[in-house]
C-alpha cells in the first residue's frame, strides 16, 4: 500500500487547472485534454515503488442524493451536480440564459443519450470559470438536456485523465495521479481490520467516458456504471429478466418514473433479487433492486448516488481497477417514488452488506472545520442518519454562525427528520442572516402552509419568484406549490415562464398539462388550453396512469365550451383505461347532468363519490357541479 502525502502546496492545484487546455473536437467526439502539473512532494512506499499525487480536492455538498459543488461562472456562483456517469460537462439551455452565455452548433450535429433518450446539444463558452479556488479561462460546455435544478453537471471530461476518489461520506471527491502503480493497493485509507473489495474496470476514454465493470445479479453476469448523477441505482429490466425477475414477478411493486437527460421518462419498480455481488468480496442477499426499461448500450446497471454515499470508491483509471470499502447505511434507496428525485423518508429496508462494520475507515474531520463537518453532515443525511447528520450541522454553526448554508443544510435535515419547528426556525434565522437567500423561500413556504399559514406562505412564494432569473427552473417548484393552494393565475405565470426556456426538458410536457388544467379550472383562454392539452396526449405515453387524467381535463374543458358530446367522449376514454377513475366518472356525471341525461348522471356521481367521498371537492370550487 503506498504512503499518502497531502501536504502539496495549493499553488500546484492552480497550475494544474491553469494548463487544463481548451476543447477540441476529435471524430465527432469532444473531448478534454489536460496538461497535468504535479506537485514535487512525492509520496513513496518503502518496499514498492507506486507513487500517488493529490492534485484537487473538489468539496462535495451532498443535498440528499445529489453530489453538489460550488463554482463560478464568469464571477457568478454556480452550483453544479458532480456527475460521473456524464460523459461530458453539460448546462441546460435555461443555464445559458440566466448567465447570458452565447449559444453555437457543434461541429458535427452532435447528440447526447441518456435515460430520457436522444437529445440535440449546442455548445456555450464560459469566459473564466472557477472551481476549487482555480481558475479556467475559455471552457466550453455542452447546452441541452433536462435541468437538474443546478446550473450543470460536471462530467467526466474532468474526471477520466486521472485516478478518482469518491469520498462522499467526507464531503469530498479527490482527484489523483499515480505512478508505477498498477500492483499496489490504492485504497489507502483502509485500517489493517478493515475489508474491502476490488475490481477491474474498462479503460476510459473520450469514445468511451463511463466507469463500468463487471456485477452479478443472482449469479447473472451484468455490467454496471458508476453514476454518481443518478440519484439512485437502477437495474435494466432486460437484465433483471436474465436473473429472473420482470414486473410481473410476485413481490414486484411500482415505483413511479425515472428520468434522464431527454424529454423521456421510463417506469420503474421495485423488485426483490436473492443477490447482488460487486467486486471480490461484497455481496448483498435478499435484497431489492429498481428496475426500469432502460436501454443504456453501455451497462445493464447505473450504481447511483445512492451506492456511492454508502461506499467509498476508488477509481484507478491509468491501472483499470476500481477499490471500493462500505461506510454504512443502505447501499440502494428503495424509496418508490425516489427515482425522479432525490430520496425522502426512509428506505424499505437497510440493505447493508453482511459483516461489514458500520463506518469503519471514515476519514476524521477536522474539529475546527465547520466546512468539512457541515458536508460530513449533509452525507449523513442523504444516508438518513439524520440524528449524527444534526450534531454535525449544529456543530458547524456553532464553528461559524453567520453561515446561512449550514443553517438551509440543518433545515432540510430537519424536514427529513420530521421536525418541522426546527426547520421552520433554522430557516427564519438564515433570512435574517441573508434576505436574497433563494433556495430558502419555497421551503419555508411549505412549511407554512403545512402549518396553514397561506399568507405568509404566499410572501415566501412572491419573494421567491421576485429573486429567482426568469429562466430558472425553481419557476417548476413554485407552479407547484401555487397549484396545491388553487392560486391558478399564478400557476399559469409561472409554468409559461418555464416552459419557454425548458422545451427539451423530460417534465415539459407535464408542465403543459398542468396549463391546460389550470386555464380550465379558471375558464380562461380555452383555446390555448386545448392546445396545450392536445399536445400532451399527442406526446404523452398511452401506458402512464396519468394519461387517462389528461383525457379528463380536456373533457372539462370540453365541457365549459358546452361541447358535452365530445366530453362524454373523452370522458369514456379515460375510463377505457383506469375504470375505477372517480374524476373521470365525477366529471361524465357533470356532463350528462348539463343534457339533462339525470339517472346517467345521478349513477356517475354516486359511483365516483363511493370510490373518493371527496371527489367533489376537487370541481365545487371552481364552479363545477351539477
Amino acid at each position: 500500500m503506498p504512503h499518502f502525502d497531502r501536504s502539496d502546496a495549493f499553488q500546484a492545484k492552480l497550475d494544474m487547472i491553469a494548463k487544463i487546455r481548451s476543447i477540441v473536437l476529435v471524430a465527432g467526439f469532444l473531448a478534454w485534454l489536460a496538461a497535468i502539473c504535479v506537485p514535487e512532494t512525492v509520496a513513496q512506499a518503502a518496499e514498492k515503488k507506486c507513487k500517488i499525487f493529490e492534485i484537487l480536492e473538489l468539496p462535495i455538498t451532498m443535498n440528499s442524493l445529489r453530489p453538489t459543488v460550488t463554482a463560478q461562472i464568469n464571477g457568478r456562483d454556480a452550483k453544479f451536480l458532480l456527475d460521473s456517469g456524464a460523459f461530458y460537462s453539460l448546462i441546460s439551455s435555461a443555464t445559458a440564459a440566466t448567465y447570458g452565455l452565447k449559444l453555437r452548433p457543434t461541429r458535427f450535429g452532435y447528440k447526447i443519450s441518456g435515460i430520457g433518450g436522444v437529445q440535440d446539444v449546442s455548445l456555450a463558452t464560459v469566459d473564466e470559470f472557477s472551481i476549487a479556488g482555480a481558475k479556467i479561462k475559455k471552457l466550453e460546455f455542452l447546452v441541452g438536456g433536462s435541468d437538474t435544478s443546478y446550473a450543470g453537471i460536471l462530467g467526466q471530461n474532468l474526471l477520466q485523465k486521472l485516478d478518482v476518489e469518491y469520498d462522499l461520506a467526507n464531503g469530498a471527491i479527490r482527484l489523483f495521479q499515480t505512478e508505477d502503480c498498477q500492483k499496489a493497493l490504492l485504497a489507502y485509507w483502509l485500517t489493517p481490520d478493515q475489508g474491502y473489495s476490488s475490481m477491474p474496470i474498462e479503460s476510459i476514454d473520450a469514445a468511451n467516458a463511463h466507469t463500468v465493470g463487471v456485477a452479478y445479479v443472482n449469479g447473472q453476469k451484468i455490467r454496471v456504471a458508476f453514476d454518481s448523477g443518478a440519484f439512485t441505482s437502477v437495474l435494466s429490466t432486460k437484465a433483471a429478466a436474465r436473473a429472473g425477475v420482470t414486473p410481473n414477478t410476485p413481490g414486484v411493486i411500482e415505483a413511479g418514473y425515472s428520468r434522464g437527460i431527454g424529454q423521456g421518462m421510463v417506469k420503474s419498480y421495485l423488485a426483490p433479487f436473492a443477490s447482488f455481488k460487486i467486486g471480490d468480496d461484497e455481496e448483498i442477499r435478499n435484497t431489492k433492486l429498481r428496475i426500469a426499461d432502460l436501454d443504456l448500450g453501455f451497462a445493464d446497471m447505473l450504481l447511483g448516488a445512492d451506492f456511492f454515499v454508502s461506499h467509498r470508491i476508488f477509481v484507478a483509471n491509468r491501472e483499470q481497477k476500481l477499490y471500493l470499502t462500505y461506510n454504512g447505511g443502505p447501499v440502494f434507496n428503495l424509496s418508490r417514488g425516489a427515482a425522479q428525485t432525490a430520496a425522502t423518508g426512509a428506505a424499505d429496508q437497510t440493505d447493508a452488506p453482511p459483516d461489514r462494520p458500520a463506518a469503519t475507515g471514515d476519514a476524521t474531520v477536522p474539529s475546527q472545520d465547520a466546512a468539512a463537518i457541515a458536508r460530513r453532515g449533509t452525507a449523513l443525511a442523504a444516508r438518513r442518519e439524520y440524528v449524527p447528520a444534526l450534531a454535525a450541522l449544529s456543530q458547524a454553526i456553532e464553528l461559524s454562525p453567520q453561515e446561512p448554508e449550514y443553517y438551509f443544510e440543518r433545515a432540510q435535515a430537519y424536514r427529513g427528520n420530521g421536525q418541522r419547528d426546527l426547520a421552520l426556525a433554522d430557516l427564519d434565522h438564515l433570512i435574517e442572516i441573508n434576505p436574497d437567500y433563494l433556495a430558502a423561500f419555497v421551503p419555508r413556504a411549505e412549511l407554512h402552509l403545512a402549518k396553514g399559514d397561506l399568507p405568509a406562505a404566499l410572501a415566501d412564494l412572491e419573494a421567491a419568484d421576485r429573486l429567482a432569473p426568469k429562466p430558472s427552473d425553481l419557476r417548476y417548484t413554485l407552479a407547484e406549490v401555487y397549484f396545491r393552494m388553487h392560486r391558478l393565475p399564478e400557476v399559469i405565470a409561472q409554468l409559461t415562464l418555464w416552459i419557454q426556456y425548458h422545451g427539451d426538458d423530460s417534465r415539459w410536457v407535464g408542465a403543459l398539462r398542468e396549463r391546460c388544467l389550470s386555464r380550465v379550472l379558471l375558464d380562461q383562454d380555452l383555446p390555448d388550453a386545448l392546445s396545450d392539452c392536445n399536445t400532451v396526449l399527442r406526446r404523452g405515453d398511452k401506458k402512464d396512469a396519468n394519461y387517462s387524467q389528461v383525457l379528463v381535463d380536456r373533457g372539462l374543458l370540453r365541457l365549459r365550451q358546452g361541447s358535452y358530446d365530445k366530453a362524454i367522449s373523452d370522458f369514456d376514454d379515460a375510463l377505457k383505461m383506469s375504470p375505477k377513475n372517480a374524476r373521470a366518472l365525477y366529471a361524465r356525471g357533470l356532463a350528462k347532468a348539463r343534457k339533462n341525461q339525470v339517472a346517467d348522471s345521478q349513477a356517475d356521481l354516486a359511483a365516483a363519490t363511493a370510490l373518493e367521498p371527496k371527489v367533489a371537492e376537487n370541481f365545487e370550487p371552481f364552479g363545477l357541479y351539477p
